[in-house]
Formats: structure tokens, sequence, C-alpha cells
């Protein structure tokens, strides 16, 4: 076997052994050409012609197989890198030397227990020129002049750079959902869908970007590069005074404008109001998503799920929404595990009548169940991921909705090296080699959601959890409109999310949907949560930074798995100090990873962590801040409310509130939720008081009913059962009761 992808797997952050790279060389640049071979392959040769003269060949070095760039330290990515960690004949080539608009076709040939060769690829170099009318700007005009340049080959414009000023008293945020920090200035980042399996803060990717950003601290203003293509940006880490932009584009050599920037003016409101007119508003909700949410991975029976209900009826802790996620039968992901039916060959949807569910199955009653919840005022979501399943070979109605799939065409394509398409195999982590229905067709959609159509119309499902959006790798994908994978990859969560929310529309529900993965576009479709993590000090902190540049960026309905969901349970200090600070944010909900069913528990409810710790503060508090946040709920309704109609954000950091307060940004992790309450969650272990930066006006302390004068910094105690809230003064008559007093 002799194997050579030029764009390779389209993982974004590494080079597969196999491609060439860049995909898109550059002249004065050296480009390097990859083979990926079988262990008989003893010698492999690249014959090379450059601008149609006479074949030359040249022998590779063999090289050593690495993993793709995922970092992960055990979890559902675990045995899925391992894999592909393991080492293989690999076989590279450099070319330097190349001049602008050269063109090369190249093949490989292997030498060993038999001759082998791969088809002839072709590249052609590009360079960088001065182009100053390629970036056309909407709205008014900031960039500077003579910064923009393209890279282009003579034939394709393949990517447009140019700089923007950057005020030394201004400062960068927004961008998506971004774990690291508030402010972005002095770092470089990108704009790349991404399952980034934990540690999100430290690696700087992320399931939910964005290629917009506020500026913020002077005149204010900030920008939107219109693309779903990958941007680079270099906010004045390189160069003083600049921002850089660089961006992917497709388009011929000599068109006029390959990219459109807005660029907006106004305070940090008006700056995302304008933002979100372009990029979709969001829908307002029902109040009920604003009480609390519990799952956990192990909670994958019938009586398991009401079990956890009755204890949270047990211990008065008020739920509102269920999360689960171990309900299907792992294959289909529309049948129940356990349940009995028969085969519908051509892939047609199945009705509630179609199953039969065993008194000893895993699911003896699923409607019933669902009757049950809701009598306790309790909604039900179901976990779902946008692919075919395909490992193991798929059998009975798995292997019938895969050759549906693919007979309907409703699949992603990938093109293939002799530009024959072929149905997209996932390249990702998790669930390799799935089919992946294309979500941004509506005829594909409605296919694959009608299939789920009895959950909600008949069993009264509530929403979806719409895991998994970030599997679309590589520009050579090709989606059903014709569009390639470097355009269409980035909006398959939105549309994704967009689709079940379709669903739930359609059967009179509100389009919940639960979603980790997104881009430009997300804030129109439903909720979301920040993805896996540890339960740690630093993940805590990572997760609001998180939420709080999403929230910035139009995200209304955030939330994240308070005190983490995967490793050692948090003690019960990290968890009464993450549930306090969940507590007021739009969605409060705990998760916890699946753990083979082993003891101790490893579930993030109240009472297994009091039990894990043997913490007895654990189950008074936790039920202290649930109860709390039933309160809070008219207040957060309201809240969102206007949220909808101003575009000030429900959870909103302070510079929207106090955009010329150079302070605030000293006090990243303090924030305002709605227009009343300023939260300042303790953050590090150990604290027994905690500093707090009020903005000008007047303020109440919530727990102590005393007044506090803004501009400046207050201390108070920090009790384990508090968490530092100081409400308007102008508010506190009607929010005292909330609080107690």
């Amino acid at each position: 076997m002799i194997r050579h992808r030029p764009f390779g797997s389209g993982h974004p952050y590494s080079v597969d052994t196999e491609q060439r790279w860049p995909i898109d060389p550059v002249a004065g640049e050296p480009v390097v050409l990859g083979v990926r071979t079988s262990s008989e392959v003893t010698a492999v040769t690249a014959e090379i012609v450059r601008d149609g003269g006479e074949s030359r060949s040249l022998d590779l070095v063999a090289t050593v197989r690495t993993s793709r760039g995922q970092s992960t330290d055990g979890g559902h990515l675990a045995s899925a890198q391992a894999r592909l960690a393991r080492d293989s004949g690999g076989w590279q080539l450099r070319l330097d030397g190349l001049r602008p608009g050269e063109h090369y076709r190249y093949r490989f040939v292997a030498s060993g227990a038999r001759r082998q060769s791969t088809r002839w690829f072709d590249f052609r170099v590009a360079a960088w020129r001065p182009a100053p009318g390629a970036v056309r700007t909407v709205g008014p005009e900031r960039i500077i002049p003579g910064s923009v340049t393209v890279l282009d080959d003579g034939t394709r414009t393949r990517r447009v750079r140019f700089a923007l000023p950057l005020a030394d008293a201004e400062h960068v945020t927004g961008l998506g959902e971004r774990f690291d920090a508030l402010d972005q200035r002095g770092t470089s980042l990108d704009s790349v869908v991404f399952e980034q399996y934990k540690s999100q803060g430290a690696e700087r990717k992320t399931y939910l970007p964005m290629p917009f950003a506020h500026i913020v601290g002077a005149a204010g203003w900030g920008f939107h590069v219109r693309t779903s293509r990958r941007v680079w940006f270099d906010f004045a880490e390189r160069e003083t005074g600049r921002i850089w932009v660089e961006a992917e584009v497709d388009s011929a050599s000599g068109d006029a404008a390959v990219l459109d920037l807005a660029v907006y003016e106004g305070t940090p409101t008006r700056v995302l109001d304008q933002f979100l007119a372009e990029a979709g508003r969001p829908t307002e909700l029902p109040s009920w998503i604003f009480r609390l949410w519990a799952s956990a991975n192990e909670w994958n029976t019938q009586s398991e799920v009401m079990r956890q209900m009755d204890l949270h009826r047990e211990h008065d802790i008020p739920v509102g929404s269920v999360v689960i996620e171990a309900w299907s039968d792992e294959s289909t992901f529309t049948a129940w595990r356990d349940s009995r039916y028969s085969v519908t060959e051509d892939g047609a949807p199945h009705r509630l009548a179609d199953f039969e569910f065993p008194p000893d199955g895993a699911w003896p009653d699923p409607k019933g169940m669902v009757d049950e919840l809701h009598a306790r005022e309790i909604r039900l979501h179901l976990w779902q991921i946008p692919l075919v399943k395909m490992r193991p070979h798929p059998k009975g109605q798995a292997a019938a909705d895969a050759a549906a799939a693919i007979r309907e065409g409703v699949l992603v394509q990938e093109e293939a090296p002799d530009g024959s398409l072929r149905p997209y195999r996932n390249r990702g982590w998790w669930f390799p080699l799935g089919l992946m229905p294309d979500l941004t067709d509506d005829r594909a959609a409605k296919w694959w959601t009608e299939k789920r159509r009895y959950l909600v119309d008949e069993l009264g499902v509530d929403g979806f959890k719409t895991d998994g959006g970030e599997h679309a790798w590589g520009r050579d994908l090709r989606y059903l409109d014709g569009r390639h994978g470097d355009e269409g990859n980035a909006l398959f969560p939105v549309h994704y999310a967009k689709a079940f929310g379709d669903l739930l529309e359609s059967a009179g529900k509100a389009p919940v949907t639960f979603s980790r993965a997104g881009f430009t576009g997300s804030q129109a479709h439903g909720t979301y949560w920040a993805g896996d993590e540890n339960s740690t000090w630093e993940a805590f902190r990572w997760s609001l930074f998180a939420g709080l540049s999403a929230a910035s960026s139009g995200i209304v309905y955030w939330g994240w798995d308070l005190g983490g969901f995967s490793g050692e349970v948090p003690d019960g200090e990290l968890y009464l100090r993450s549930a306090a600070a969940a507590a007021f944010v739009p969605i409060m909900q705990y998760h916890a990873e699946f753990n083979h069913h082993r003891l101790p528990s490893g579930d993030r409810t109240p009472w297994n962590i009091a039990e894990r710790n043997d913490d007895p503060r654990v189950l008074p508090t936790f039920r202290r801040f649930a109860k709390l946040r039933e309160r809070l709920v008219p207040y957060l309704a309201d809240q969102a409310h206007a949220t909808i109609e101003t575009s000030a954000p429900l959870m909103r950091p302070l510079y929207f509130d106090a955009p010329d307060d150079k302070n605030v940004w000293r006090h990243p992790l303090q924030w305002m939720l709605g227009d009343d309450l300023l939260v300042a969650p303790v953050t590090e272990a150990g604290a027994t008081e905690w500093s707090t930066y009020l903005p000008a006006g007047e303020w109440v302390d919530a727990w102590t009913g005393d007044a506090a004068e803004g501009g400046r910094v207050v201390k108070r105690p920090a009790p384990i059962d508090e968490i530092p809230i100081y409400v308007r003064a102008s508010a506190w008559p009607s929010l005292a009761a909330v609080f107690g007093g």
C-alpha cells in the first residue's frame, strides 16, 4: 500500500504523514510531500514534473508517524487516539526553491515486494502580492492603507491578509467561546470549530469560535469577518498597535473583492446588536430552561433515572430538566435500548406503536416515564450525535439506515483523488468512519429528524442534547449545495441545532437544543454548554471565561458542567463554589462522564459529592443555591426577554455596562446577570474573604442588605454558602426576597 492525500485528514492543528504541507505551496517557502506505506515497502521515489518539463526522480526519506494533535488523558477519545498513534511507514520529500506561478505534477513510486505507484497530483505555487481592493468594508473604513495583500497562484486566490489599528487603551474580546482569557490583546488565535477534549484553556482551541470581535476602551468599535472559512488573528502580539487578519478565500485570480469585512461603531451593546442583525438573533425560550438541569452518563435505565429524580425530591433539591445520554441502542440513536421492533428496510421512520418494551428491559415504559417526569414538572432531553455509526459494522436498523442514507443522497460527500464523490467518513476521534447526514440541506435534515419524530410527537420529549457537531474535517468535503468543506464545515453545527429545533417547533414545542459546537449563526438556535472538562479549579475559571466570551458574542442561553464532569470528583469546596457561580449563569446544570459503573460512583449529584468527600456542608448548601435559583427564575425570564429586545447580554462582562472604566479589566471573572445583579464568584481554593470591584453607582450586598458605594473595590467574608452578589440599589426592593431579605 502507498497513499498520498494532498489535503490530509483536514485536522486543523496537525499535519498528517501522507499529506502535502502547506496544502497551497508558497513561493520562497519549502513544501513537504508525504506518503504512507505498508510495511513491505523498502523505498519510495517521487516523480516530479515542473511546468511541463522533463520528469525527474527524487528519493523520499523515511519518517515515523505521530498522532494528530489531540491530547487526552482517558475518557471516550483515548482508544481512538491510541489507534491513531501507532507507528506506520511514513516517507517525506522536501522541495525548495519554489517560484511564483510554477506548476508541479508529481506521483510516488514504491519499491519492495512489488512496484506500486500513486496517481498523479498537481499544485501551483502561490505568492503574496498587494491587492488594495481585495477586502470590501461594510461600514466605517478602518483597514490600514497599504496592508492588504493576497496569496495568489495565478489561477486562484487562496488567502487575504490585512491590518486594522489597535490603540494603546483598547481591549479585544468576543470571538465566540474562548476559555483562556476575556481580553485577547497580545495573543494570536484562529476560528476553527474543533473538539478539544478538556484543557481548552491551555490548548486555546474551542468548539464555538466566531470571527467577530469587540474593540473596547477608546471610541468603541468592533468587526466581523464575513466568512465561514478559517480566519487567523494576531491582536498586536507581533506588532504593536496592529491587528493582523488572515483569512482563507477561494476566488478567481483578478477578482476585485474576495472578502467582506463588517465594521461597527458604538458601545459594546450597540456593536453586538449590529452583529446580531446579520448573524441571526436569539429566539426567546421558555422560563423552565432556567431551572436546574441534571444528568450523568451512567443513568442508563428507567429505574436509575427515576431513582435519581426521587433522590432530588428526597433531599428537597428542585430540578427542572433531566438529560439522558445513555438512552438509545447506541447504534441507531433513535430506538430505546432493549426495545423490540421490525427493521424498516427502506430506512423509514418508526412510530411508537412499532416498538415493544420488555418489562425486564432497560426502559420498560418510556412513555410512562416521560409522563411521570412531566407530572413532577421535570422536562426530558435526549442525547444525539449527527452521525450514522459504522463501527462495529452496522446490523439491523443501523445497516438499513446507512444504506438508505446513501441511496437517498442525504450525506455529506468527500472528493476522491480522481475527482469522484463518495460518502464522507468521519475523520474525528469519536465514532470514527461514521457517515454524516448533510444537515445544512433542508431535505436531508428532514430525512434525519423525521426518524426521531415519534420521540417528540408521541413520547413528549422536550429537547435534545445535540452533541458532537465538530466532525466535519477537510476542504475536500462536499455539501449538497455544492459548497466545499473549507466553506461549509463551520456551518454544520449551526444547522445541526437548527434541524432539531425545527423538529421540536413542528410539534408545537420550544426549540430547546443543548449544543457545545457552533459558529456565527448559532445565536439563533437553542442553548449551549462549554463541553468536556475536568473537575479542577483551573477548569472552573476557564469555563467562566468561556461563558463570558460566548455571551459577548451573542450566545444567550449558556452553562457548563458545574464542578467539572471528568476525572476525580471535585471536593466539597470546589463543587459548592462552582454551584454558587452556576446559580447565576443562564443554564445551571451538572453532568458526569461514564465510569464503567465502577464504585465509588463518579456522579456529580450533591448527595454523591457529599458522600464521596464525607462533607456535611454539601447537601444543605447546594439545596440553598438550588432553591435560590428557583426564586430567581422570574427575574431571569424577564431579563432574557430584555436581552432579546436590546442585545445587551443576559450574562455580560462588566465592560458592557462600564466600557470606559479601566478597572473592570482587572476583574475579568465578574459579570452582570441582567441589569441588576453583579456576580463575583469565588474561584480560588481556601478563600475566606473575597474582593469585588463595584462600578460606579449604588449597590446593596445581597446577603446582608448593607449599602455599598460603587467605583471601588470592596471586600467581604466568603463563607461556603454565599457568593458575593451585589444588587443595584434601585432594584433591591424587588429582589430582596430572592435572597431571603
